[in-house]
């Protein structure tokens, strides 16, 4: 009964707000100056002194060596040894969970050239590093798909000739036609169901990849941010991939 009346008082607080408001004459409005933001405004030094201590957790956190590398890591190239190496991640990660989950082996995997932002440069390879090339919260999910639908994968390559890495898989164009495509090594099978590990974005059709679709989407619950730093951890030295997986013969 309470909450009857108390409803009942809202309703009429807000009825008579807008009966007031609609008698309200418009007030003049005054231009106010501009406050530009630039280096002559000063710290607020109370709030930097409390966030300081915060501030110097978290810098050490970030800035803890992880793994190394002889060699730059980019992602120019239609096999970029960072486009490799974080799609093998993505494998393995994925390749474990669904061993464990559903007794079932991951066949291939996919990401997309555009989650991954920047490079690592030769060197030790820092904490914030993996946060700089995956700033996003993407999860691996891994698509289950019938041999006939992945006809649709290998068509999204030979039309865009992008550069979006693999593992297990191989795919070769020539002017825009599919003449060869493998998973493991082998020709697919179209009887055959085939487990894609891949992130939550591009299972959803992200980068226009309408084909996972046709497919039956399985979420693991693995950030792929935290799966990448789990492998780069367990790898002190990386050793890089840039075998050929993508050949777009012709490519313009």
């Amino acid at each position: 009964m309470k909450n009857k009346f108390l409803l009942i008082g809202i309703a009429l607080v807000s009825l008579t707000a807008c009966k007031t408001a609609s008698t309200l004459q418009i007030a003049d409005v005054k231009t106010q100056k501009n406050i530009s933001i630039n280096n002559e405004l000063k710290n607020d030094e109370e709030f930097v002194k409390f966030i300081e201590p915060y501030k110097q957790k978290l810098d050490k956190e970030m800035n803890q060596k992880i793994s190394h590398t002889n060699e730059d890591l980019t992602k120019q190239g239609d096999n970029s040894n960072l486009g490799n190496l974080l799609a093998d991640y993505t494998f393995e990660g994925g390749n474990e969970w669904i061993k464990t989950h559903l007794k079932q082996n991951v066949d291939a995997a996919l990401i997309n050239i555009g989650g991954i932002r920047t490079t690592i440069g030769k060197g030790d390879i820092l904490l914030k590093n993996v946060f700089e090339v995956m700033p996003f919260e993407n999860e691996v999910v891994i698509v289950k798909m019938k041999g006939t639908d992945l006809q649709g994968l290998f068509e999204y390559y030979a039309k865009t000739q992008v550069n979006n890495p693999v593992s297990h898989l191989y795919i070769e164009t020539n002017n825009g036609q599919v003449i060869k495509s493998l998973i493991n090594g082998k020709t697919v099978d179209p009887a055959k169901d085939y487990y894609i590990a891949t992130s939550d974005y591009l299972a959803l059709g992200g980068d226009n990849m309408k084909f996972f679709a046709k497919g039956e989407s399985i979420s693991t619950g693995i950030k792929m941010r935290d799966l990448f730093i789990d492998y780069f951890k367990k790898t002190p030295e990386v050793v890089v991939n840039s075998d050929v997986r993508l050949n777009f013969i012709g490519k313009k």
